[in-house]
C-alpha cells in the first residue's frame, strides 16, 4: 500500500457510435464518466472495466469544449502536454457542480502537493499543474534570472527533444 499516485494516460481513436445501438447516449462525448464508445470494441483493461472511480482508480474522459477541442492528429508530445493542461485549466473554471470539475478535483485529491491556487498574482503560479509536468522532466526549479523569453520558455515548450529523445 503506498499513498502515492500513478497517472496512466488511456489514448484512443475515438468511433462514431452506429445510429442503430441501444444506448447510444451513454457515449456521448460530453460524458467524462464514461469510456468513449471505441473502448467497446476490444478487450479493456483491468483498471478501466465499466470506468468506475476506485479506490485503486480513477477515470475521467476528456470532452471536446468550445475552449478546448479534441486535438489534431498526429500531436506531438509538447502540444499533448498542452492539451492536457489546457483540459485541466478549463476543468478548474468549471462550477463545483458541473460534471466537468471532476478533472480538477481528482488532480488536488491525489496530488495535493502539486495543486497551485488560481487566485495567486504571482506568474509561477498562473500555471496551474505546469510544474509537476517540469519535475516529471527533470526541468523544475526556481529560474535564475533572465525574463522575456526564458520565462515563457517552459510555458510553450516543456520538453526539449535534443534532451529526451
Amino acid at each position: 500500500m503506498s499513498d502515492e499516485w500513478r497517472t496512466i494516460l488511456w489514448f484512443t481513436i475515438d468511433h462514431p457510435v452506429p445510429l442503430n445501438m441501444p444506448n447510444a447516449a451513454k457515449h456521448s462525448s460530453t460524458n467524462v464518466n464514461n469510456l468513449p464508445f471505441s473502448y467497446t470494441l476490444s478487450s479493456i483493461p483491468a483498471l478501466l472495466k465499466d470506468a468506475s472511480d476506485t479506490s485503486l482508480s480513477k477515470t475521467y474522459t476528456i470532452p471536446a469544449t468550445g475552449s478546448v477541442p479534441y486535438p489534431s492528429l498526429p500531436i506531438t508530445f509538447p502540444n499533448l502536454a498542452l492539451y492536457l493542461q489546457a483540459a485541466l485549466d478549463e476543468s478548474r473554471k468549471q462550477s463545483e457542480s458541473s460534471p466537468l470539475r471532476k478533472l480538477a478535483k481528482m488532480v488536488q485529491t491525489c496530488y495535493p502537493n502539486d495543486f497551485v491556487p488560481q487566485e495567486s498574482d504571482e506568474p509561477e503560479n498562473s500555471r496551474g499543474v505546469s510544474g509537476l509536468f517540469k519535475r516529471v522532466m527533470g526541468r523544475g526549479g526556481k529560474k535564475k534570472g533572465g525574463g522575456g523569453n526564458e520565462d515563457t520558455y517552459d510555458l510553450v515548450t516543456p520538453f526539449v527533444p535534443d534532451e529526451w529523445g
